[in-house]
Formats: structure tokens, sequence, C-alpha cells
């Protein structure tokens, strides 16, 4: 019954992946960072994944992207891509290393977010927000530090649980040469994908987090809709500026500027102690079923 499952599932992501990858590549006016995102996410989360997509990032005509993705639903899914891509992307290396130095439980769930927590925020938190910071890295990863911690901690939130407790019901699901671990990481990454969403829209909607961006003069008519990019496609050069009047209709549209605030430092770290208590409390049930060993 598993393989049969694991089966559809692997041959839907699969065509899933190919089908974002090709659209990535032939209508995405999105930079490569969010590109890069969308696959990966797609590759871990299968149909979900597309399905989200499909929704939220697809074009679907030129010149429509930032009307089409205005809505801050569909930016917080956007911006959620990046933390979840960069998180899983982490977890799942960590988990395809931890296995051979037989560490217990507890041990492979800290290295793991750790590792999650690194490529998040440095390669997909930072690396997406880079020109918005003139190209400095380092304030880069300062100003997105506390987005990626609270939205990194929802995430862990739901997966460590489907991780440790699937892993107790498929031995076999820690072997990272066998198809339940691909599976187990799959199901872990959706569920803290849909764990993560409130905080994501939370930070979106107050503007302490970006959302999805289509550079300039890659979407052809009607530029700047909803959020217009700061950065430049590498490949078009010599591209006009935008129109004072797109500046203008971007304007009118309150709360879809790029415009990032940040919270004072007592409500900061409110927030970031409330996702390591619900982080906690996420391990703690856990516990309840599967102990988590150190």
């Amino acid at each position: 019954m598993l393989n049969g499952a694991m089966l559809v599932w692997f041959i839907f992501a699969a065509m899933s992946v190919v089908f974002v990858v090709w659209d990535s590549i032939t209508n995405a006016p999105t930079s490569w960072v969010q590109r890069m995102a969308w696959i990966l996410v797609v590759v871990y989360t299968g149909v979900v994944g597309l399905i989200l997509y499909l929704l939220t990032c697809r074009r679907p005509f030129p010149g429509g992207h930032d009307a089409f993705t205005r809505a801050t639903w569909k930016q917080s899914v956007n911006s959620e891509m990046h933390c979840l891509a960069g998180d899983a992307t982490g977890i799942v290396i960590a988990a395809s290393i931890v296995p051979f130095f037989g560490l217990t439980n507890g041990w492979d769930a800290t290295i793991e977010y750790i590792a999650g927590f690194i490529c998040g925020l440095f390669i997909f938190q930072a690396l997406m927000m880079l020109g918005m910071y003139q190209g400095n890295y380092l304030k880069a990863v300062r100003k997105t530090f506390f987005a990626e911690t609270v939205s990194m901690n929802m995430v862990m939130g739901g997966m460590i649980p489907t991780m440790v407790i699937l892993a107790s019901l498929w031995p076999e699901s820690e072997d990272p040469t066998n198809a339940t671990f691909w599976f187990r990481m799959s199901l872990a990454s959706i569920v803290g994908g849909f764990i993560a969403y409130p905080i994501n829209y939370w930070l979106v909607k107050n503007h302490l987090k970006h959302g999805c961006m289509t550079l300039p003069g890659l979407d052809g008519p009607a530029p700047c809709l909803g959020f217009c990019s700061p950065e430049t496609d590498p490949d078009i050069k010599n591209s006009q500026p935008i129109p004072s009047s797109t500046h203008d209709s971007q304007s009118e549209h309150e709360g879809h500027t790029m415009t990032m605030q940040t919270l004072p430092f007592i409500a900061s770290s409110f927030w970031v102690v409330g996702t390591f208590l619900f982080l906690l409390f996420a391990i703690l049930v856990t516990n309840q079923f599967v102990p988590l060993k150190f």
C-alpha cells in the first residue's frame, strides 16, 4: 500500500517539477532566487507545491504578473517559499548525513534545525533581499534575521513532529537511499509549510518581510501593479526606467509597496520567544508519542 502511494506521489511530483522548471525558464518575470525557491519547494512538496505555484505565482499573461500576485495572501505564500525552500534544503541535507553518525533522534533534530536555519537565512533570505540593500550582504543578513527566525521556528514546529513520528513508523525512512526517506521529507515539508503560513502572512501584511517581486522590464506591459522589485534583470541590457506614472499607480495600492518596516527590539524579542515556545510545545507533544533522546 505504501509503495503504491509513493509511486503515484513521485510520478506526479516529477511531472510537477518538470512543469515548474519549464515555466520558470519561459514565463517567470521574477528573480533567480524566487524561481529556484519554487523549484525546490515543488521538489519537496510535489503536486501540492505545483497547485500553490499556479494559484499564487505563475504569470497568467504578459504584463499580468504584478496584478495577479498583488493579493496579500498570495504575497505571503510567495514569501514563505523562500523560507521553506531554504529550511527544507538544509534539513534534507542534514537528514541525509546524520544517520551515518548513529546519533539519537534528539541530536538529529537539533542538527537539522541548525542546517535549515543557516541555509534559509544566508541563501534564500539574505540573497533574495540583496538588491534592496545596495548589494550589502551583511546588512541583508541582519535585516532578514528576525523574519527567518520566526518563520523557521514555525516550519520546524510542523516538520519535527512529522519527521520523528514517521521515522518511528517507517524505520527504513532514515536511509536517504530509500524512497520512504524522500516521501517522509515531502510530508514533513508540506506540514511545516502549512504551519508556517500564518506567521508569514502576518510578516508580509505588516511589511516585515518581502513578497513576490516582479523584475522591472521583464513582464512586458502594465508593470508595477503590485510589488515591483528594486533589482534589475541581468539579461536585460539598457532597460528603460519605469515611467513616473507607474510609480504613482503603485503608490495608490496601499500596503503593496516595497518599503520594509522594523519592529522595536522588545516587540521582535517577544515574537522570537513566542515562536521558540511554540517549537518547544511541538517537541513536547512529539515526545509524548516518540521519546526524543539526547
